[in-house]
């Protein structure tokens, strides 16, 4: 019975303690969650743009490569 009672208190405590610090977080108002989304949502395509162009790139040379050895 100790071992229930003890697993019940420290989660008990644990979520306590978790209201307590969610009770300290900052939250981000509209405009920053707006900006930040924007630079995330130009950065994923820049990296895919990016991606694509070195592998096209990569894929061609090797393919070139491929082509010369195996004449």
């Amino acid at each position: 019975m100790a071992e229930g009672t003890n697993w019940w208190h420290s989660t008990k405590d644990y979520v306590n303690g978790l209201k307590l610090e969610m009770r300290r977080v900052t939250w981000p108002n509209r405009k920053q969650v707006e900006g930040t989304t924007a630079v995330v949502i130009f950065s994923v395509f820049a990296f895919a743009l990016y991606f694509f162009v070195v592998d096209y790139f990569l894929a061609r040379g090797v393919t070139g490569v491929l082509k010369f050895f195996s004449k």
